[in-house]
This record gives C-alpha cells, sequence and structure tokens, in this order.
C-alpha cells in the first residue's frame, strides 16, 4: 500500500492497524520517503540486545531512521495514541490488560495512602515525563506509577512537570518486557532517577534497583509472600500477596 504523509497524519491509527497485514510507503511530495511495517517478534533495533529481548506482539518503526525529537513532537500531537520516545525509537504504546491494571490500581492505592500528607506524591500514566541524558538527547517516557518530590519547582508555563522524579515503576506487559527491563533500567539510571520498581506480574515478582551516581548500587528481588521495601523512602512497604492476590 502506499500513501502520502498527510494521509498517515490524518489516520494514523488506521494505518498502524493495517502494518499488521501488509508494509505501508509513505511518500511526501511524490517521493518514497519512508516504510510503515509491523515489528516482528524476535527482533530489536539494538542487535546486542536481540537474542536476550523478545517482544510478544507487534510494536511500529514509522521512520526508516531513528527520528529526532521534533519530529515525535510533532507525531504524538497530532495523534490521540500514546508514544513514548527513546534513544531516537518511538514506541507505539499498547493498551494496558486487566491483570496490568488491577496491579496497578493495588499498588497506587499503597502509595498514595503512604505519601498522603508528605511533599512526595505518587502520579499515574499517562503522564509525559521528559528525561534528558545529555542537550542533544531528549527522551519522553510514560511510566506506569511515579513518585514526584519536586513537582511545583518544575512546572512549565504549559503545565507539564520538566524535573526528574524520584522513584519509576514499571509492570511488565507482553509488550514492554524488553523496552522495560533493558532500555528503561538504563535511562532511568543515566537521568538521575534514584529508584526504580520493575513489577512482573507474570512471576508474581518485584525487582527494586537504587542508583546513584549514574549507576546500580543496590538491587533486590521479592517474591512469594515478601514485603518490597523502597530504598529511598524508609518505612515504605508494599506486601506482594496484596498487588498479586488481592
Amino acid at each position: 500500500m502506499i500513501i502520502n504523509a498527510t494521509e498517515l497524519k490524518n489516520n494514523l491509527g488506521k494505518y498502524l492497524r493495517a502494518a499488521e497485514r501488509e508494509d505501508i510507503i509513505i511518500t511526501s511530495n511524490g517521493r518514497k520517503i519512508a516504510r510503515l511495517s509491523a515489528f516482528h517478534e524476535g527482533y530489536s533495533s539494538d542487535s546486542e540486545n536481540a537474542a536476550s529481548v523478545n517482544e510478544t506482539v507487534p510494536s511500529y518503526a514509522l521512520f526508516p531512521r531513528k527520528a529526532t525529537y521534533q519530529e515525535f513532537l510533532e507525531l504524538s500531537e497530532n495523534s490521540e495514541e500514546r508514544y513514548e520516545y527513546i534513544d531516537g525509537e518511538i514506541y507505539l504504546l499498547a493498551s494496558p490488560k486487566t491483570t496490568h491494571q488491577q496491579v496497578l490500581g493495588e499498588l497506587f492505592g499503597i502509595f498514595y495512602t503512604w505519601f498522603k500528607g508528605k511533599k512526595c506524591r505518587p502520579m499515574l500514566a499517562p503522564y509525559d515525563i521528559t528525561l534528558k541524558r545529555s542537550n542533544d538527547n531528549t527522551n519522553v517516557v510514560q511510566p506506569d506509577m511515579m513518585v514526584i518530590c519536586d513537582l511545583e519547582e518544575n512546572l512549565n508555563e504549559n503545565d507539564y512537570y520538566m524535573g526528574v522524579p524520584s522513584l519509576m515503576v514499571e509492570i511488565l506487559s507482553e509488550s514492554s518486557r524488553g523496552k522495560d527491563v533493558v532500555k528503561k533500567l538504563d535511562l532511568y539510571m543515566s537521568t538521575g532517577v534514584k529508584e526504580y520498581w520493575i513489577v512482573n506480574p507474570f512471576n508474581k515478582e518485584i525487582n527494586i534497583f537504587l542508583f546513584d551516581k549514574y549507576d546500580v548500587v543496590k538491587n533486590c528481588t521479592y517474591k512469594n509472600t515478601e514485603k518490597a521495601s523502597s530504598y529511598v523512602f524508609d518505612g515504605l512497604e508494599v506486601d506482594l500477596e496484596s498487588i498479586f492476590n488481592p
């Protein structure tokens, strides 16, 4: 199928679904400039991770090359779809499944109660978090949950938060395992996040990483009937049975 760039922008959701069945060639001013293709199982854009990271549902490559931050902004601002932008790669976010949302709801309830009345506050997706590795490397993610301790001082004129959360939480899904375990761990570690929780509803585990000076200094995996404990927020605990078997 061949379509022009304007048609793609105006009907992005339609053509993302169509790309699962066939490649779509995008043209601009009569020239073929890009190919929209389904992301095949087992593929990784990072060759050194290809053997260890296996995405099990389609993702989509919207550009035949890495996209610029400005291209990401233009795409996301003109679409009702949700995207993340990590190291030049654009990721279409799939709608979460029931188990994912149940775990998130239980976890947020615990966080909300614990942080009530404190300066730091938990926030839920969809909520864009902009993280910079450098002046030339801007990334935008939507963690499932985050804890922000500097909200008021880092709101821009458009009411968007532009700081770095103290704690990030990602709940794994079939489509996000590789990105959350590899790419986001590295991104959060290198941009000043202090603590990262990877919640695995498949194995009913929580893996917590503590970052300092852009490196992992501690990590622990909690399972079965254990209580996951925050490194940064003393006293914040989560009973695994309460979120995986409510």
